[in-house]
């Protein structure tokens, strides 16, 4: 039997299928356009669109074990809802989700509510899943290096409670380890839901220290006030998306992002090593 990974080509996904291959799992991937992604030759590649059910039956067949992650779009509830249905249906009984930190009280941010909506669909069903809650990905700082290298300014504006930023690699591994666990078990395990927690939990004044000393120069922490970061992120993605974005950074200045005691030495558990911290990728787009 295989494990079927939704969500292949993202920051998370490609890492997932990395660290899933380098433990010899069995893996096949869901993508829209295989001459466009890049795989290594352990891994089957099956073509397909998350809303389009025949192509999902296809790649569940033989399937004991999904991994599900979906984009954020305009259609992402209906994506989900479609493949964990389609994957019940197939007899897939061992799930491992990506949902976000606080799914169920940020009601209000709609990739945190579509998140919420799977998690209470996983439930009903009764299959045995791990649902993991990250936080805010490191790895999206790529979206605010030019303002800050180029402005001096760090403009996501996070606030002064924190968040415990997390690496992306570190979200793949602990996908992984779940993975394998779920798939090599005799019969499918209880439920149970990981946060993926980073290192730290940084305050955006925090964050713009960080960046000073990685560049040898002032970088100031340009507010709370979303606006110009709505307006800043409507410069490249969809007016809807930008205006979501803001409303996720209203949450994370009301309400941080600040881990449960014990989330950060669990992971480190899992992993057997420390978690990736924020320098680490500042100091890598500084340079990139």
């Amino acid at each position: 039997m295989t494990i079927l990974v939704i969500g292949a080509t993202g920051r998370v996904g490609r890492h997932l299928v990395d660290q899933l291959v380098r433990r010899d799992a069995p893996v096949r991937v869901l993508t829209r356009d295989p001459g466009k992604a890049s795989f290594p030759t352990a891994v089957e590649v099956a073509q397909g669109d998350p809303l389009d059910v025949d192509a999902l039956r296809r790649a569940l067949d033989g399937v004991s074990t999904l991994f599900l992650l979906n984009a954020v779009t305009g259609d992402e509830f209906t994506q989900a809802i479609v493949a964990l249905n389609v994957a019940y249906q197939a007899g897939v009984r061992r799930i491992v989700y990506l949902s976000v930190f606080g799914a169920d009280g940020a009601v209000n941010v709609p990739h945190f509510a579509v998140k919420r909506g799977a998690e209470q669909l996983l439930d009903a069903l009764d299959v045995g899943a791990t649902i993991l809650r990250p936080t805010y990905f490191i790895d999206n700082e790529v979206m605010v290096k030019d303002v800050v290298l180029d402005h001096g300014v760090y403009p996501m504006p996070i606030g002064a409670k924190g968040i415990a930023m997390v690496d992306a690699r570190d979200i793949a591994e602990i996908a992984a380890l779940e993975l394998i666990r779920r798939h090599a078990a005799s019969a499918p395990l209880p439920s149970e839901t990981i946060n993926l927690v980073g290192p730290e939990t940084l305050t955006g004044a925090d964050v713009a220290a960080i960046w000073s000393e990685v560049l040898g120069r002032p970088i100031v922490y340009g507010g709370d006030d979303p606006s110009g970061f709505e307006q800043s992120m409507a410069s490249f993605m969809p007016r809807w998306m930008a205006y979501e974005m803001r409303l996720m950074a209203e949450r994370y200045v009301s309400e941080g992002m600040i881990p449960a005691p014990g989330d950060r030495a669990r992971m480190e558990r899992m992993l057997g090593r420390p978690l990736h911290d924020y320098a680490e990728t500042a100091r890598r787009l500084a340079v990139g």
